[in-house]
């Protein structure tokens, strides 16, 4: 139960100043300060909870747009200026009144972009952290929504076979450098693309790809891709979206999967790039399925179970890129939408 007795603290907040539109700006967030109490009221199911490690992710693009009901980004529901962000991170409870927390327990799951967050936990949003034997910052990529975007979209939705050829976009980011090191457990041929001579060293040196290149210095992607797969691709995990896709869906093999989880190259534009290459979805009958992983928490302990031996082994590589401080959030988030960061971009608020 919740402590009697109300003892307040200074709660440094990451605020929405204005509506996005085009690429944002770190002066679209701002740090402000506000006061929280230490107590949660008795009766309320609440838990304040000490916020230790906060998820940079692309997503939160979507979210800074101004409403409208009419677009497809409408599903994840934009921020209200003059009130903190949120997203996903890792936590300590303080106080809890919630029968399923404990004060003291570490738990990873939606929460506020700020030092303590008030929380109302369920089953489909909070996730005690039980394993403590790896670094709690995994819970926001590796261990986490990235690494459950991987597993779903590379196992369940793209059901690989050994010998298959596969292709990721954003290859280094928090998700595509675990896809390609389930391709290769899978025995499958997997080429990445990446926006940096030095993402794309990664990609073939700790990551395990078999190829890879810079989009960046390709005057012709799919040429790019037919010198990659000569014999076409039969799974594309998409994050990126636009002139990439356009370029895959001219080198896929008949009956390919594509898994969509993400198509960055497209939340900043005020009008979406064109495709010109979709009759090929029907031409060479190929699958398309967008997904998100907040849909398949169900799959949450097999991931675990799958993933946690291999991390234990030192069989997978997670590399992450790590800001210090809550100040130095909006820097890291905005980081995301030019490339900046070097695999995983979160937030370490505070040390447990």
């Amino acid at each position: 139960m919740a402590n009697i007795g109300v003892v307040s603290a200074t709660n440094n907040q990451v605020i929405l100043r204005d509506y996005v539109s085009g690429f944002p700006k770190e002066s679209d967030l701002y740090i402000a300060a506000t006061t929280v109490d230490l107590r949660v009221p008795p009766g309320s199911m609440a838990v304040l909870v000490k916020n230790l490690y906060l998820s940079c992710d692309p997503h939160s693009r979507t979210r800074m747009g101004k409403p409208d009901p009419l677009s497809p980004a409408s599903i994840a529901h934009a921020f209200t200026i003059g009130k903190p962000i949120s997203g996903f991170g890792v936590a300590k409870a303080i106080d809890s009144d919630h029968p399923n927390y404990k004060n003291g327990d570490l738990l990873w799951g939606r929460v506020g972009w700020e030092e303590y967050s008030v929380i109302t936990p369920t089953p489909s949003s909070h996730f005690k952290i039980h394993h403590t034997d790896v670094p709690l910052s995994f819970y926001t990529g590796l261990l986490g929504i990235p690494g459950l975007t991987a597993f779903v979209g590379f196992y369940e939705i793209c059901s690989p076979k050994k010998g298959e050829t596969v292709f990721v976009s954003a290859a280094s980011g928090a998700v595509g450098q675990l896809v390609g090191q389930f391709a290769k457990m899978a025995g499958c041929y997997v080429v990445g693309s990446a926006s940096s001579k030095e993402k794309v060293d990664l990609l073939k040196t700790k990551f395990g790809y078999d190829d890879a290149f810079n989009y960046k210095e390709e005057r012709d992607l799919s040429d790019a891709l037919k010198r990659c797969f000569p014999e076409g691709i039969d799974i594309y995990f998409e994050n990126v979206g636009g002139k990439m896709l356009d370029a895959v869906l001219e080198n896929m093999r008949t009956h390919g999967r594509i898994a969509a989880c993400g198509m960055i190259s497209q939340y900043n534009l005020k009008e979406p790039e064109a495709l010109h290459n979709l009759a090929t979805i029907v031409y060479k009958r190929i699958r398309v399925q967008g997904f998100a992983a907040v849909e398949f928490f169900d799959k949450y302990s097999k991931f675990l179970d799958f993933v946690l031996p291999y991390v234990r082994e030192g069989k997978i590589t997670y590399i992450e890129d790590i800001a210090q401080g809550l100040e130095n959030g909006p820097s890291a988030l905005i980081g995301l939408f030019h490339g900046k960061n070097v695999g995983k971009q979160l937030v370490e608020v505070a040390r447990e």
